[in-house]
């Protein structure tokens, strides 16, 4: 049996002064709506961001009664984990629909600190809480700050992710920055210094925000509204909590999700028609083209300089505007996921990339380049 993605949507964005349960069930009541299905035809859930008990609450909250549900925690990478584990429970005939779905108020409800590591009591303070990082930012910069120190590279490689990222989101009415114009460069460059080498501008969005995202089998998918999607390959990492106990800042668990969802699918980086990559910072996207397999250790500076990641470059990638122009409601997985889809069918408007691609990829990354998992998505014959 194979598996495919049938509807997908997005809450509002932005400042929208919306409880968390409220833009998860306007996210979801747009995607049923995507797939011409209701409620009641969903017997899976997965979600992440709502208490302690994130299905329990949510299921309650849509009054639905899911015979299979999903609340791994992975940060970032939690929702291409959530695609890969639906798709396993509908092909073990434990559920027929799976909603993923997600929301966050952390703008409207200023929620969002940077403060130093999670939980003192884990064993990483005892290695990092005395530096007083800002967490996650301090841990990003510092693996920015060995990228360029181990391959001569300079701050404006970095900044060439963040324009490209510009470049989308004046594509994409959706998106935060859509009206702040074009950014350059030595705008990046210029941005308040955060944590070295990261500047404001190298730094994803705090948004409100949250999506929703219908799996069920393929023979079943060709009897609703939109032509389906099929899930083709995934693959996770675990690699590390706490930055201390990483055994390589430039190596990722990219390489080992990205190896195993090509060698499901049969494909390689070459396939790829677009992509969808975390970018909760600038670092974060030039690591996972290269953990990925897209170029080779040190070479995704020259990879989105030369091939190119914005329009009309050679790998479109984050082509909404990826977290740093387009949202980022804590956690973006999710909304990876719908703007590839989205682009597999075509609906992308402006932002649209030419010639109808036909391989997506998503990969999420979670805590600090601790979960990775990768999500390869087709369109549908």
């Amino acid at each position: 049996m194979s598996v495919a993605v049938v509807g997908v949507a997005e809450s509002d964005l932005g400042v929208t002064g919306k409880s968390i349960l409220h833009l998860q069930a306007q996210a979801v009541t747009r995607a049923l709506d995507d797939a011409g299905l209701t409620a009641a035809d969903v017997d899976g859930l997965a979600t992440a961001g709502v208490s302690r008990f994130p299905a329990t609450q949510v299921a309650e909250y849509l009054g639905i009664r899911p015979a299979w549900s999903d609340s791994t925690s992975a940060g970032g990478a939690a929702f291409e984990m959530y695609v890969a584990r639906a798709a396993q429970a509908i092909e073990s005939g434990q559920c027929r629909t799976v909603l993923i779905s997600y929301g966050s108020d952390q703008r409207s409800a200023r929620s969002r600190s940077l403060g130093g590591v999670t939980d003192p009591r884990t064993p990483d303070a005892q290695f990092e809480a005395p530096y007083g990082p800002l967490y996650p930012l301090s841990y990003y910069a510092m693996a920015a700050q060995r990228y360029l120190h181990v391959h001569g590279h300079g701050r404006e490689h970095l900044a060439e992710v963040a324009v490209a990222a510009r470049e989308w989101a004046l594509r994409n009415p959706k998106a935060f920055r859509h009206g702040a114009g074009p950014l350059t460069a030595d705008d990046v460059l210029n941005s308040p210094m955060i944590s070295t080498p990261l500047t404001a501008a190298d730094c994803c969005l705090v948004t409100d925000g949250g999506g929703a995202l219908l799996l069920t089998s393929l023979d079943r998918a060709r009897d609703l509204r939109r032509k389906p999607v099929t899930i083709l390959g995934y693959g996770e990492a675990t690699t590390n909590h706490g930055m201390a106990h990483a055994p390589d800042l430039l190596s990722t668990g990219a390489a080992d999700s990205g190896r195993r969802a090509f060698a499901m699918a049969g494909l390689t980086p070459r396939d790829v028609d677009v992509a969808q990559i975390y970018d909760s910072f600038t670092i974060t996207v030039l690591l996972s083209l290269e953990g990925l397999g897209f170029c080779g250790p040190g070479e995704a500076a020259a990879f989105v300089r030369d091939v190119g990641i914005g329009p009309g470059g050679g790998l479109p990638l984050n082509t909404s505007g990826g977290g740093l122009s387009y949202c980022h409601p804590g956690m973006l997985g999710l909304l990876l996921l719908v703007e590839a889809v989205r682009q597999l069918r075509g609906e992308c408007g402006d932002r649209q990339v030419p010639g109808r691609p036909e391989i997506a990829l998503a990969h999420g990354t979670g805590g600090v380049l601790s979960s990775h998992a990768t999500v390869l998505l087709g369109v549908t014959r």
